[in-house]
């Protein structure tokens, strides 16, 4: 196993892309991908290390009778330039998990961008800014007195995936992977491992090999080796 530092992490999974990570996870036997978070704002891939956000109905705060600060405010505050905030919104009431002026306050802050599990809000504001947004969709309906910030910086739940803040996630056009940073060193040596073979194979059809026998079995047992 590799032994790298955060840079060096950053470094490698960006030059990765979800599939070979994905294939990765499976290879080890570990969970983190998530289909289904679709990039709202702009085709960019987002890579970094994460920062959650767990939101809950907004009754299931207001009834402690302590005031709750706007959701995701503190985890841009807290999180460091680079990181991705993610976000989980498992309340099941339609409501913005993400909004404009939040999108511009993480811009400002060098967040790399936000993945929520949930909708957001002012797509065309994150656009404009440049800003990676992956979610389930959008709506216009406010947060507001519907759902409120439980945690920032604790265990999340995306889909099957168990989060925690300091894990690392990488998004594109495809899917949305989360790696455990017990396991990112792992997990970059086998993606690194599959990305190479699928460049080779690729190589060959270029020099006209057969289709049928790039996509062999060397293709179909990668995981098994």
């Amino acid at each position: 196993m590799t032994n790298v530092n955060d840079s060096t992490i950053l470094e490698r999974l960006g030059r990765l892309d979800t599939c070979a990570v994905s294939d990765s996870l499976d290879k080890l036997s570990l969970k983190g991908t998530v289909t289904g978070l679709s990039p709202l704002s702009c085709l960019a891939k987002v890579v970094g290390r994460v920062m959650t956000v767990k939101l809950v109905k907004a009754d299931e705060v207001s009834s402690k009778g302590t005031p709750t600060p706007h959701l995701c405010a503190r985890a841009i505050k807290m999180a460091q330039k680079g990181d991705v905030i993610v976000v989980e919104q498992r309340t099941g009431i339609v409501a913005g998990s993400w909004g404009g002026i939040l999108s511009t306050g993480a811009k400002v802050r060098g967040i790399a961008g936000v993945i929520s599990d949930g909708l957001v809000r002012d797509v065309d504001e994150a656009r404009g800014l440049g800003f990676p947004i992956y979610a389930r969709g959008s709506t216009a309906l406010t947060a507001r007195g519907r759902v409120a910030e439980l945690e920032t910086g604790g265990t999340v739940q995306i889909a099957d995936a168990t989060v925690q803040t300091g894990d690392y996630v990488i998004a594109d056009g495809t899917a949305v992977v989360f790696v455990s940073a017990s396991h990112i060193a792992a997990v970059l040596d086998t993606a690194e491992q599959i990305a190479a073979r699928e460049s080779i194979m690729s190589k060959a059809l270029m020099e006209g090999m057969s289709i049928t026998d790039v996509m062999g079995a060397d293709y179909e047992e990668m995981l098994k080796r």
